[in-house]
């Protein structure tokens, strides 16, 4: 498997065949998703299923009003579900088939997340430099996920290194710029289809075969690109509706 897994427009057509369901027969598409989700979870991503878009800018889990249409676990267990288990993931992505997948953060890997353009500019700030970076993964709706090591889990909870950066679900209003994704957050794991008639998806720029960093190696360059993107563009979070 390659390191852009055949490149996004590889992908983007594997999900456009997905997504057309092409008759009683396992279409080849979805051999591609489960390809991908298997690579994550060999990289020591844990996954669980998650929601997916319904017509009409609407989330599968019939929610009125859903906050985070597509974006969600679908069960409430979602910390202890999640797994990394070949035979279990494939189980849950062959009986569902529509499902998108999340990945739970704060256990073996962070995810720094911040603003599309930030994140090309920083991105293309730590290759140049030589800097280590792990896997990436590109949302269509204007953001980038940086993977990484997670910043560790003591079984002392009083030495837990608390961060004002920290993101959860439910906070992910109140960061705008850079949201660093540890314990008790999720985020979608490509490939995952967002809300929306344009075919918008999350998908990887460098795959799950690379290894994960160290966040503090990432994090000066992103907090850097985040602060000029905030003054360039004070548009707030979020930028699609």
């Amino acid at each position: 498997m390659s390191a852009e897994f055949g490149g996004r427009r590889s992908l983007t057509g594997r999900l456009t065949q997905w997504l057309r369901g092409r008759g009683p027969e396992r279409p080849a598409a979805e051999d591609g998703r489960e390809a991908l989700l298997l690579a994550a979870a060999r990289a020591g991503l844990p996954l669980a299923p998650a929601a997916h878009p319904a017509p009409g800018y609407r989330c599968s889990c019939d929610r009125v009003g859903c906050p985070t249409p597509a974006r969600h676990p679908i069960s409430f267990a979602w910390q202890t579900q999640s797994t990394t288990d070949r035979a279990q993931i494939e189980r849950w992505a062959r009986h569902q088939p529509q499902a998108n997948f999340i990945t739970a953060t704060g256990m073996v890997h962070d995810v720094l997340d911040v603003p599309l353009e930030a994140g090309r500019e920083a991105l293309e700030r730590l290759l140049a430099e030589g800097i280590d970076v792990g896997p990436v993964a590109e949302s269509d709706d204007g953001r980038m996920l940086f993977f990484t090591l997670t910043r560790g889990t003591p079984e002392d909870e009083d030495e837990w290194w608390p961060c004002e950066l920290d993101c959860h679900p439910e906070t992910m209003a109140e960061h705008p710029g850079l949201r660093w994704h540890c314990r008790g957050s999720y985020v979608l794991v490509p490939p995952a289809r967002l809300p929306g008639d344009a075919g918008e998806s999350v998908h990887w720029l460098r795959g799950p075969e690379h290894p994960l960093p160290d966040p503090l190696t990432l994090l000066e360059p992103l907090t850097d690109a985040c602060a000029r993107h905030a003054t360039q563009d004070p548009t707030p979070w979020p930028l699609r509706h």
